[in-house]
């Protein structure tokens, strides 16, 4: 949708996450068979416990929080932009997790910003799992792959965006306003 110099990039919340499985499922497969051929598994046991179970909800919340921190921390660092300026909460309708960068941004900045937690919480812990062998760090870099998938489904939106060009997030859908028409 055009109005004046605005282009709506954007999708809406549960849109972004039905599109995000299509992304998630052939990655977590791929990562998933990459990583039991190089360590040569045969077979899986999982041993369910309570501890382990309260282990891991606390690095699931732990994890969403530092998902949407990265994202903040990233547009305020790259693009010179004051903490105040990122809007934290949780779209309660979809239970999704979001920071809302509340000032227009250069798209660059914003797709580094998009990018960061996929790869700093799920592609590099990918790899130090293939290099370790680490079965936990394995299923940790998975969860937070899938979790970054609707990021990257805003970063397929924005693949025609010009550099240079200031997008605006969006306030209360996935994606972004463009300033400049493609």
């Amino acid at each position: 949708m055009k109005t004046e110099n605005k282009l709506d990039l954007s999708v809406s919340m549960l849109r972004a996450s039905i599109l995000a499985i299509f992304i998630m499922v052939p990655i977590a497969v791929l990562q998933f068979s990459l990583f039991n051929i190089l360590n040569h598994m045969t077979e899986i046991t999982v041993t369910l416990n309570l501890m382990g179970i309260l282990l891991f909800g606390i690095i699931v919340l732990a994890s969403v929080v530092a998902h949407e921190l990265i994202h903040g921390l990233t547009w305020v660092a790259a693009g010179k932009k004051p903490f105040s300026a990122v809007k934290f909460g949780i779209d309660w309708k979809t239970l999704t997790p979001f920071a809302h960068l509340m000032e227009p941004i250069e798209v660059n900045v914003y797709r580094i910003g998009g990018i960061m937690p996929g790869l700093v919480l799920g592609i590099l812990p990918f790899f130090l799992s293939l290099i370790t062998g680490n079965n936990g760090l394995l299923w940790f870099s998975i969860l937070q792959t899938a979790a970054a998938s609707g990021d990257w489904v805003i970063l397929l939106m924005l693949r025609n965006v010009k550099n240079g060009t200031l997008v605006e997030d969006h306030p209360t859908r996935a994606g972004c306003y463009s300033y400049i028409s493609q």
